[in-house]
Parts: structure tokens; C-alpha cells; sequence
């Protein structure tokens, strides 16, 4: 039996989409439904519902698509135990939230060329819900992200956490001792994309406050966020890798907040069907690279300013 064939009819299960299907096995459109002709000839039922403008299985392809992921994946186990170094070649579409930018990121990238010297990466840096919707839509082979994504075909592996630390502009005057939420909220709150966790999280506890509501200044990029708190501009929670300079500089002070946002929690997610060895190795190396990362000193930052 043909595998291509095969790994045709998964993609076009997985994808919904001829189009989308030939551009993920980088072929065209006629060649994707030449596979597909063929591999229901060979099996004698029809896989797919192409009457309308959706391709969808039918009740024969629903009952058959289990079994021709089990007989991929075996193959391609196979692959990967016979020629790691051939199949370790290509691209990997990685999804990156800008906090493991701003951390652990370039050591991974050490590692994986390390052990992947033939293989092409495209990034891109996003917000956590973009790059769940990516996943999903298989735009992207592994995303590192707040997660874990909820569905069924999506492996979730563990990443390290990042503590958020309150900080400001000395130029702001704010009291050197615990400061209510009362108080924060006089300034503008620079937090994360309202599409975000840490958004939904602080813009819930400033809401329970009996005074004016506070004024957020969200941003997708942490960059942006860093720089309206270093120019005086608000109050932010950051992750200290973020901030780190600013605080050995002395341009942001910590502050110590009655309140303090949950920690980030990050796992390496990518789909597990179709079977891609490339995603599975470099998540697995993410694990290794950000459970070694060490996050710098806070008490020696503030030793040095």
C-alpha cells in the first residue's frame, strides 16, 4: 500500500481542504486528488463527501482514518529509527510567545542545530490565542505557549514557569513599602494583550476595586510594555527576564504590591496527528533547554543598583 497515499488521506481528513492539503505536502491540488482517487480504487469505498463546498469523510472514511494514522505512524516510527538524520530534514513552523523570546529561546535554538543540522525553522512571535488557533489549523508543527491546549489530538509537555514581578519608574514616586491595588490603579496598568490569561487575570482584580476603574494599557508585544514602563508611563507586571536590564540600570524599581498575578505556565504543544517526528524532538528538546534555564538573580540585580 501506498504511504503517501495515505498520509494524503489524513491530511485532507485533518485539514478539511484539498488546497490546504497540497500546500502542507507541498504538491498541488490535482496531484492531492489523483492520491486520493487512487487510494479509493485500491480500497473500494469512497473516503470523501466533495459534493458541497466543504470536503468532508464520509462514513467509510471516519471508520478507516483511525487505521491509516495507526499505519503511518508505525512507518514513520520505523523511518525514524533506520535514518534519523534523513528524516530530521525540512521545516519546522514554530509558534513563540514573546516571554520565551525574551528567555530560554536562543539556547533552544543551540540545541535543536545541534541535533537537526539540516532543518529549516520558521518562527513566529504571537499571542498564546493566535498560536492556539495555528495549531489548530496546523499552521504551525509546535508552539511554545501558556497552555496546555484542551483537544484531543494536541500533546501538551510541560515548560518551565515565570513568576510576574510588579515594577515602575522611579520617576513615578510610589512609596517604598506594600502598596494596595488602590494605589497601582492611579497609574496605568501596562499589562499583556486582552486576548491573554495575565490580562483576563489583573483586569478581573482591578475590576473588584470600590474606585474608579483602572485604565489598562495592553499590548501584544512585552517590548512595547517594557518601554511605556521604563518612560514612566504606568505600573506593570513583568517577567524578570523582561526587565532584568532595567533593573540593573536602576530605570525600573520593584514594587511590593499586596496583590501579584498568577505565574506564567508554558508547555511545548503540538498536534499529534499526523505523526510529525520533527515537532515531537524539538518539544521534547524545549523541555530539556527551559528546565535548565536558570531565570537571573533578582537579589543580585539589586545588589548591583
Amino acid at each position: 500500500m501506498n504511504f503517501k497515499r495515505l498520509e494524503t488521506f489524513i491530511w485532507v481528513a485533518t485539514l478539511g481542504s484539498f488546497r490546504k492539503a497540497a500546500e502542507r505536502q507541498n504538491t498541488t491540488q490535482p496531484a492531492i486528488s489523483n492520491r486520493i482517487a487512487a487510494l479509493e480504487e485500491e480500497l473500494g469505498v469512497q473516503l470523501f463527501e466533495r459534493d458541497s463546498g466543504r470536503t468532508m469523510l464520509t462514513t467509510r472514511g471516519q471508520e478507516l482514518l483511525p487505521y491509516a494514522e495507526k499505519i503511518v505512524s508505525m512507518s514513520q516510527q520505523l523511518r525514524k529509527r533506520a535514518d534519523r538524520v534523513a528524516l530530521l530534514s525540512g521545516i519546522l513552523r514554530l509558534g513563540v510567545s514573546e516571554t520565551i523570546v525574551h528567555s530560554w529561546l536562543p539556547y533552544f535554538f543551540r540545541e535543536l542545530n545541534e541535533n537537526t543540522p539540516n532543518l529549516d525553522v520558521e518562527i513566529t512571535v504571537d499571542v498564546t490565542g493566535n498560536l492556539r488557533t495555528g495549531l489548530m489549523d496546523r499552521t504551525f508543527d509546535l508552539a511554545f505557549l501558556m497552555g496546555p491546549v484542551s483537544e484531543p489530538k494536541i500533546e501538551n509537555l510541560d515548560l518551565c514557569s515565570f513568576p510576574l514581578i510588579w515594577v515602575a519608574s522611579p520617576s513615578l514616586k510610589l512609596p517604598d513599602r506594600t502598596l494596595a491595588l488602590e494605589e497601582l490603579a492611579q497609574w496605568p496598568i501596562i499589562t499583556y494583550a486582552r486576548n491573554t490569561k495575565p490580562f483576563a487575570e489583573i483586569s478581573q482584580k482591578f475590576s473588584e476595586l470600590d474606585e474608579l476603574p483602572a485604565r489598562f494599557y495592553s499590548s501584544s508585544s512585552l517590548a512595547a510594555c517594557r518601554r511605556l514602563t521604563l518612560d514612566g508611563i504606568g505600573v506593570s507586571a513583568l517577567p524578570l527576564s523582561v526587565i532584568s536590564d532595567g533593573l540593573k540600570s536602576g530605570r525600573l524599581i520593584t514594587l511590593d504590591a499586596a496583590w501579584t498575578p498568577s505565574q506564567l505556565a508554558f508547555t511545548a504543544s503540538y498536534p499529534s496527528v499526523p505523526f510529525n517526528p520533527i515537532a515531537e524532538l524539538a518539544a521534547n528538546l524545549a523541555v530539556k533547554v527551559s528546565k535548565q534555564y536558570v531565570e537571573p538573580d533578582i537579589t543580585k540585580i539589586y545588589r548591583q543598583t
